[in-house]
């Protein structure tokens, strides 16, 4: 009997291929578009390009209709609205820098999709996503980078459990992003020279402060001082939710040399500003999840990303609460930011992560 799969298909090329070559492998292959934003909001991202919009749900069932497999769109607003979009706020009101998709892979793309999936007889879910599932010689599953490091996504999912891991597929892991294209012209898919999404996708203009306005009107911080690290004040700015670690451009002051973010404090609405560059030997993480490893309960040396785009650097992370971890980096790393996530690693495999306090 073939094992059932529903493939989260956004309409790109990525998810597309991921259906064309799960059904290449004799799996039952479901297609299924996540419907996340209501008509107001979509009307802005479709405006602006980006996913989950009524023509991404259109592009993702023309082919499906020629891979001649069934696809569905399944309401995940009120998900959405909870674990991502208010999320992303109230982080942003705390001084934090929030990467939403780590939000919208553990709690929507996975723990959402797979039950409904689950639901309707699915022994599988699966994504385009540029990684690999393995299990380890520990019997645990890991995400596992890419064949092709350009596009690699494993920081993304660092927080995915062992449950949704044993349930996944990522077929797309194996493929460089041009053969991933080539397979898609071979097959007429219309999205095979689709451009890639580039930015949040609920905030496709990248305008995050006026996105975080319009969803908490009347809690947004005003105006507030710039200061030097012991209080002096440098000037006005515009509210925190504008501003992020490392930032030096846009700050609106004239300093006569570069300055940099150095810390944000709301409960003071003070930006903090460097004359130096923001450097880092150490950081603390709460909110973990262990991958590739049980536990941590001695000193381990591993190699640590803490963004998305940061190329990693060696660390010794070590367990000081029940949930907060404190790593300390060979070499300094710039603009270590709360919010984000550290993943760490062990080669190729993710060993687990947390965000960074």
């Amino acid at each position: 009997m073939k094992k059932k799969v529903v493939v989260g298909m956004s309409g790109g090329v990525d998810s597309s291929v991921a259906a064309y070559l799960l059904k290449e492998q004799g799996y039952d292959v479901i297609g299924v578009t996540m419907q996340m934003r209501g008509r107001e909001a979509l009307s802005s991202v479709e405006e602006n390009g980006g996913c989950c919009t009524q023509s991404a749900a259109e592009d993702a069932a023309e082919v499906a209709g020629l891979l001649d497999i069934p696809h569905y769109v399944m309401n995940f607003k009120e998900e959405f609205q909870k674990k991502v979009v208010d999320y992303f706020v109230s982080s942003y009101l705390q001084g934090r820098t929030p990467n939403p998709c780590l939000a919208c892979n553990r709690y929507l793309k996975w723990e959402a999709l797979l039950s409904r999936s689950m639901e309707i007889g699915a022994d599988y879910i699966a994504t385009g996503h540029y990684a690999r599932v393995d299990r380890l010689e520990n019997g645990r599953f890991a995400i596992r980078n890419s064949i092709t490091a350009g596009k690699d996504q494993t920081y993304a999912l660092y927080n995915l459990t062992q449950f949704q891991l044993a349930h996944t597929l990522m077929p797309v892991g194996d493929y460089t992003k041009e053969e991933i294209r080539d397979l898609a012209r071979k097959n007429h898919f219309p999205v095979a020279d689709k451009p890639d999404s580039q930015d949040i996708c609920f905030v496709p203009d990248g305008d995050y402060a006026g996105f975080i306005e319009k969803e908490a009107p009347g809690r947004i911080p005003g105006e507030g001082n710039f200061v030097t690290g012991d209080g002096k004040v440098l000037g006005t700015h515009k509210g925190i939710i504008h501003y992020t670690i490392g930032q030096r451009k846009k700050l609106g002051l004239s300093a006569g040399h570069p300055v940099f973010v150095s810390e944000l404090r709301p409960k003071t609405n003070e930006v903090v500003i460097s004359d130096e560059d923001v450097f880092s030997t150490r950081l603390n993480c709460c909110q973990i999840n262990f991958m590739g490893m049980e536990d941590l309960k001695d000193p381990r040396r591993m190699w640590a990303k803490v963004r998305y785009a940061h190329k990693g650097q060696w660390c010794t992370a070590y367990r000081i609460k029940e949930d907060e971890i404190s790593c300390e980096f060979e070499k300094p790393v710039r603009a270590v930011t709360p919010g984000q996530a550290v993943v760490f690693y062990d080669g190729e495999y993710v060993m687990g992560g947390g965000i960074i306090m």
